[in-house]
């Protein structure tokens, strides 16, 4: 492939101007205009991958998004993004890229010898051969990680910003060739607010790859220039090149990605401007003129560097002016190819056209066009690139050879098997295309759908004449529908004689499939034609299953390439009609977007807001380790000085045993519940009773789902008889909330109550452990603390520290307890204060490890952790947290006499104790009712808390296992990490203190 930079006048790229680049490691020059693949080419880049399975030797073979092959790395350090294909990046000066395959390196690449074995690795091979022995897996992944050939990404920060627009327009078109731009004209010349976007840099299409063609008595360019000037007049019209459409989803929400600084050079780039903006479109009625992508044909050795299809090598040489090779063969199914003939032959390349049609008469070609006419490739000639290709005869009217045909010296060659629509967005729906047998392609309904027209060659309107035509029928269809209805004139386009096309797919070389060399269908996942016959003889039927074996269309290309040879030849070797068989599944994204352009804004504290609370600067001045709970930042331990987590731990943990501690407890969830039928409310929300509790008292509250699974749960005080006030775990306060007003506002709109959240209102801060009377004494004289006249589950209203607060006696950790609310502002000084009257009992603040300890010591459960969406009451042993007399079902009540709910074998909750007390049992390992671990060993159920106890000097877990206390005298066995540990089931869940007397005192 010897690829030249000549001089052409119409090409789109800046040649007075001459830019440097990099590609692994080398120094090159380009042109601003110029595209990666451009500049490589001219540069004379042959190799830029390597592919997937076999190594193989891989160049440039298309010109845009199709691209499977010239993936790269670009850019470096915090700037880098990987597999950008280089035939859609913009060259700027100092680009530096690199390519992505080839281990250790492009130019030898150890695949290469693996796939000379290539015989012993046919579709399936992967996943029939890396299956054992399972432990050798992660040695088996890293391997094929570093041989599949993509790129690294950044490891550091990404410094630029994103951002997110939203637009509600009448009319958004998506893709600014012929058709696009003649449907955004007529839009906005009838009044309508449009939007035209397309992916590439300037609006135009295959019509700046074809400066012959003429529309309305203008060459292209012109006609291009002509229509951006009037769009650019109308106010109510906007333009955005370089934005990609990845998605049609509903209600004609169309998401782009608009690449705003990725092709300045980096010094030029603003950090005030966002690198990427993510487009969300909302509009009224949604125009696809998203083209269609030039197919190959399929024949031996199809990928060797310099094998490209027609359509690139005519967009290299008139918008690049990049000529692709000296001597070019051309071989196509249609007329599209003499186009490229005649350019190129006008550029010098000696081209030689092998038409697989035997009656064609070409009009107008250079006479040093040879044309082989009823010729096809059997395979291309070379080592690592073109050399030449061996021709053979074909039968005038069977996919058959007829005669051996002559060998052709070629450094590039190029080949086209029809054009296939970019049907992508119309598919998102779910929907598939139509196959229409007259062009030879999937394409959508020229009538589109509500609220979606489709214009030009997505429809198979491929002729420009045609295109043109049929878009103004569209369009004036569209305009009728939204209230502006008009005759539109159809631009004029001088007929162009022709012959019909014969489709062909895989060109026939005389042999059985998979004896003559090889025939790339996927270049990127090496998927051939013998393949795709393999996994059918294998009885895999569908066409998403073939796509599963083989692995055709997986790659960052999606198949835009293969994907229809693919299915046509899947077709044929099921003998279906192609109809039949279809397509696969149409998914956004159209081509890759950057998580950085998806996130927009929405990254660190802008995504999910860390939340302090007011004593958050007391727990920093001491030392306090950190850890998200809910969005808010906690105190996860208090290490002094040489402690560790778990010293820290036992420590917190034996001061709130024996003395006091305290906590801050201000994350818990707060509810204000008000009105006459509060209590009903709460009747109906949780599973227990609140008829009775009387003004001055606590309960605690289990809250179920629809199915009778715990939710949440909290405690919550009856204020008076019209106002209580709810807890709810930390993380579920806003779940809670709005599951609240959910019932309230659909299923109960009768009752007389409302709810206000007022978790940010309140500061609470937890005293615990026997001293803590003692310490609430000495800052609280305004009520009575005797044990008589203020119990366990009572609340009063006084005064501490000087300040207005609500002192609820309950206990999360089952020691004697007092939770301290105070107004949020007044936080920090009360714990500062509480802080200040322990210091001489030796008060020990504590985090939320030691808090999960004390709890898991008491067997409290922890919804979330102890519970996963598929627990009951009764499985976790809290029959009496469930009142089954109330007047009015609960939520949840029904469900819970299921017969599945109700079966006694259920996963129960259990305490556990190993049998080794040193040993912490990993909290998720599964409980075996054997030691035995082999495929098949059956699960009893799980750990879901698991803790050494300090103050009972050995470790302790909570699990839930099926049939629960039935194995109270067995041994189980905990499993994780390839470990094996036996346990013992404790008399109950309640390790410290069963009879409560602790937190009574």
């Amino acid at each position: 492939m010897s690829a030249q930079r000549i001089k052409l006048a119409t090409a789109r790229i800046d040649s007075s101007k001459t830019i440097s680049f990099s590609y692994d490691g080398k120094t090159y020059t380009g042109h601003p205009g110029d595209t990666l693949a451009s500049a490589l080419l001219a540069n004379g880049v042959k190799l830029v991958g390597r592919s997937f399975k076999y190594g193989r030797p891989r160049g440039i073979i298309g010109a845009g998004a199709e691209e499977p092959n010239a993936l790269v790395q670009m850019g470096e350090g915090a700037l880098t993004v990987p597999n950008v294909k280089a035939t859609q990046a913009e060259l700027y000066a100092g680009l530096v890229s690199a390519s992505t395959s080839g281990w250790p390196h492009l130019n030898f690449d150890l695949k290469s010898v693996l796939g000379t074995g290539s015989r012993f690795m046919p579709a399936g091979f992967y996943s029939k051969t890396f299956k054992w022995p399972r432990k050798l897996w992660p040695a088996y992944e890293a391997v094929i990680r570093k041989f599949a050939g993509f790129g690294h990404a950044p490891t550091e920060n990404d410094p630029d910003i994103y951002d997110h627009l939203h637009h509600h327009v009448d009319v958004v078109v998506v893709g600014g060739g012929a058709a696009g731009l003649l449907a955004a004209q007529q839009a906005g010349l009838a009044g309508l607010k449009t939007l035209l976007i397309d992916e590439q840099n300037e609006f135009g299409g295959w019509l700046l790859s074809d400066p012959t063609a003429q529309v309305d008595g203008r060459d292209s360019a012109a006609y291009v220039r002509a229509v951006m000037a009037s769009l650019k007049s109308m106010p109510h019209v906007t333009t955005l090149s370089r934005t990609t459409a990845f998605g049609l989803y509903d209600n004609n929400l169309v998401q782009a990605v608009e690449l705003i600084q990725d092709h300045l050079p980096v010094a030029q780039r603003s950090h005030e401007t966002p690198r990427q903006r993510l487009h969300k479109i909302h509009a009224r009625h949604v125009v696809l003129a998203t083209g269609a992508i030039e197919r190959p044909l399929v024949y031996g050795n199809n990928d060797l560097p310099g094998v490209m299809t027609v359509s690139a090598g005519q967009t290299y040489l008139n918008r690049y002016a990049v000529r692709v090779g000296e001597q070019v063969l051309i071989c196509g199914t249609s007329d599209l190819i003499y186009d490229a003939a005649r350019a190129l032959a006008g550029a010098g390349a000696q081209v030689t056209v092998a038409d697989v049609r035997s009656k064609v008469d070409p009009q107008g070609l250079p006479p040093t066009v040879k044309v082989l006419k009823g010729h096809g490739i059997a395979e291309v000639k070379g080592k690592g690139r073109v050399t030449g290709a061996r021709l053979v005869k074909l039968h005038p009217e069977r996919d058959e050879v007829a005669g051996a045909g002559p060998t052709v010296k070629a450094d590039v060659v190029l080949s086209s098997g029809g054009l296939s629509p970019t049907v992508h967005l119309f598919c998102h729906d779910g929907r598939r295309p139509i196959w229409d047998e007259s062009c030879a392609a999937f394409v959508v309904p020229r009538e589109g759908r509500e609220g979606v027209a489709c214009v030009g060659a997505v429809t198979g309107a491929f002729e420009l004449g045609e295109c043109l035509k049929q878009t103004t029928v569209a369009m004036q269809a569209v305009l009728a529908t939204l209230g502006r209805p008009g005759q539109l004139v159809v631009p004029t386009v001088p007929k162009r004689a022709g012959s019909p096309a014969r489709p062909m797919y895989r060109l026939p070389d005389g042999k059985p499939e998979g004896e003559g060399a090889k025939a790339f269908v996927d270049y990127q996942n090496d998927v051939t034609a013998a393949d795709i016959e393999l996994s059918i003889r294998e009885n895999w039927q569908h066409i998403e299953h073939v796509k599963r074996f083989t692995a055709l269309g997986f790659g960052t290309d999606q198949g835009k390439l293969s994907n229809v040879n693919g299915f046509i030849l899947t077709a044929r070797a099921l003998k279906r009609p192609v109809s039949q068989v279809s397509t696969t599944t149409y998914r956004p994204a159209y081509t890759p977007v950057t998580l950085g352009a998806l996130a927009g804004t929405m990254e660190g504290d802008t995504l999910e807001p860390s939340r302090y609370t007011a004593c958050h600067a007391a727990h920093e001045a001491r030392g306090a380790a950190l850890e998200p709970v809910g969005q808010w930042m906690r105190p996860w331990y208090f290490p002094k000085k040489g402690e560790d987590l778990h010293a820290a731990v036992n420590r917190e943990c034996l001061a709130a045993r024996n003395g006091v501690a305290v906590m801050d407890a201000s994350t818990l969830g707060k509810i204000q519940i008000d009105g006459p039928d509060a209590r009903e409310f709460l009747n109906r929300v949780y599973s227990n009773a609140w008829s009775q509790l009387a003004p001055g008292k606590c309960r605690y509250g289990l809250m179920l789902d629809e199915n009778g699974m715990v939710m949440d749960d909290g405690v919550t005080a009856c204020v008076n008889d019209t106002q209580f006030y709810m807890t709810t775990t930390t993380g579920g306060a806003a779940k809670v909330l709005t599951w609240l007003e959910r019932w309230h506002q659909t299923e109960w709109p009768e009752l007389k109550v409302w709810m206000s959240s007022v978790t940010d209102h309140w500061s609470t801060v937890a005293l615990v452990g026997p001293k803590a009377r003692a310490v609430l004494a000495k800052l609280c004289k305004d009520i009575d603390l005797s044990p008589e006249n203020f119990k366990f589950m009572d609340w009063r209203a006084g005064t501490v520290a000087g300040l207005p607060c609500r002192v609820f006696r309950v206990s999360f950790s089952g020691e004697l307890s007092y939770e301290l609310n105070v107004e949020s502002g007044y936080g920090h000084e009360l714990w500062e204060a509480v802080m200040a009257a322990g210091a001489e009992f030796d008060i020990t603040p504590y985090g939320t490890e030691t808090m999960h300890v004390l709890r898991a010591e008491k067997g409290f459960i922890i919804v979330g952790q102890d519970t996963d969406g598929s627990v009951t009451p009764i499985d976790l042993g809290m029959s009496w947290a469930v009142s089954m007399k109330k007047p009015f079902s609960f939520l949840g009540k029904r469900s819970l006499s299921r017969s599945d709910t109700a079966k006694p074998d259920r996963k129960q909750l259990v305490g556990l104790l190993p049998v080794d007390p040193h040993t912490v049992l990993a909290e998720g390992a599964q409980i075996l009712a054997t030691p035995d671990t082999n495929p098949g060993a059956k699960m009893l159920g799980h750990v879901t808390s698991s803790y050494h106890s300090a103050f009972l000097g050995r470790s302790i877990a909570m699990a839930v296992v099926k049939g629960g206390m039935k194995h109270q005298d067995a041994t189980l066995y905990a499993f994780a990490g390839g470990k094996v540990t036996p346990v013992k089931l404790a008399p109950s869940a309640v390790f410290v203190d069963p009879k409560g007397d602790r937190q009574n005192v």
